[in-house]
């Protein structure tokens, strides 16, 4: 008899204990994964959660972002919605398991932190005197694979920072540190800093990073040394109503290649990128590679993307530095080292043995070169905003930032 109530006793504590492990808290974060759509913010949420002790930003009740410290200090991906709202970032999830890549780990990540130039005379991707081809390309471990320090934290924003030993394609080995903090907006600070009247059905998440790079060696970085710059990629969801919308000044009458670089991987194809004298389209499929970019005396501070299946206009707003040099990105060394981009856009797509990381597409922007001395820092800020709502209020939006109506995107192809 004592032993049929002990297994009673038993059977009880289980099944007590297993429904207080699966019960919800008040924010919904403990749910089971299953009652989240793939897709959705929770999702993603409880998928990172499994992997990374992440840190949560939110701004009011349903404008949130994850960021991760573990993963070099990335945003991954944003909410307008809460839990149940659509995942802005594209989240890579096969690359959390196995072994890790000798050239890449790309974890996704929709604003994530890297150095350049990836290509060029004083890359930091290549070794000194190899060939630039994929064999030997490396991205640096600090922003591949290496934890970042959490300085400060609070509800709506977080400081992270990492010291770096580095050596370029040229043999200048250079000691650095960048400090990031990242910082969620409210309606207020996104209307001030946009300069729109938001219409109160329109939801948004909105966040700013502000980036810092510190020479902490004893040399200072010049021409002959060569020097790095910081490099902001956004990885966000294509769907086949994706446009990418990059606004440039006006170039009537000037060759388009005085404007944009659109060969990086090749030359895009004609029914794949369009433009008029002041604003580029860019389909964002995820379905054929291709790379293009602005050159910083023509570019704004300002690009972005819609997706008119979901009815999301998706903006950045960053820094450009128009008489400023930016470093040339591309894998070559017969390119003049500071004839770069200020602005990009990425579209993913098979590569030519059928396989393929994403799909995603990526919006980029870059710092100019750091010609900094000894303890000198360059600073370099990079926003991020969300919109979603009916497309009379978003198309307000898209005029105000990018110039051209939500009907001139949709229509672009």
């Amino acid at each position: 008899m004592r032993k049929s109530w002990f297994h009673i006793l038993l059977l009880f504590t289980m099944i007590n204990s297993s429904c207080n492990n699966s019960a919800p808290n008040e924010q919904g974060e403990n749910k089971d994964s299953t009652l989240y759509k793939e897709g959705t913010f929770g999702y993603d949420l409880h998928f990172l959660k499994q992997h990374d002790s992440v840190v949560v930003l939110k701004e009011g009740d349903n404008s949130q972002i994850i960021v991760s410290p573990k993963y070099q200090a990335k945003v991954f991906t944003s909410t307008a919605d809460g839990n149940e709202g659509l995942s802005f970032g594209w989240v890579n999830y096969k690359a959390f398991s196995g072994p890790v890549d000798a050239h890449m780990n790309a974890y996704g990540g929709e604003n994530r932190f890297w150095l350049g130039p990836e290509g060029g005379r004083f890359s930091l991707y290549f070794k000194p005197g190899s060939k630039m081809v994929f064999d030997n390309w490396k991205t640096p471990a600090p922003i591949d694979t290496e934890t970042w320090n959490v300085t400060n934290k609070s509800n709506n924003s977080v400081s992270m920072q990492k010291e770096m030993k580095l050596t370029n394609y040229k043999g200048t080995e250079m000691q650095l540190m960048v400090d990031r903090t990242i910082k969620m907006l409210d309606s207020k600070q996104i209307n001030n800093d946009l300069g729109t009247t938001l219409d109160t059905s329109v939801k948004v998440v909105g966040y700013e990073t502000v980036n810092v790079l510190t020479n902490k060696g004893t040399n200072a970085w010049t021409e002959s040394t060569g020097m790095p710059c910081m490099w902001l990629l956004d990885m966000f969801k294509p769907t086949p109503a994706t446009v990418i919308v990059v606004p440039f000044k006006n170039a009537a009458g000037q060759p388009f290649s005085k404007v944009a670089t659109t060969n990086y991987f090749g030359e895009i194809p004609a029914d794949r990128i369009k433009h008029t004298d002041d604003v580029l389209y860019f389909k964002a499929d995820g379905k054929s590679r291709g790379k293009l970019g602005v050159v910083p005396g023509k570019a704004k501070p300002f690009a972005g993307s819609y997706d008119s299946e979901n009815k999301v206009l998706t903006a950045i707003m960053f820094d450009v530095e128009p008489g400023a040099k930016y470093l040339n990105q591309e894998w070559n060394t017969t390119k003049p080292p500071f004839s770069g981009d200020a602005v990009n856009a990425y579209n993913d797509g098979p590569l030519a043995d059928g396989s393929q990381m994403g799909p995603f597409y990526e919006i980029e922007s870059v710092s100019p070169a750091a010609f900094l001395k000894p303890n000198e820092t360059l600073s370099h800020k990079h926003s991020v905003f969300h919109f979603t709502g009916s497309e009379q209020a978003l198309d307000g939006i898209a005029k105000k930032l990018f110039g051209v109506s939500l009907d001139d995107i949709i229509k672009a192809f």
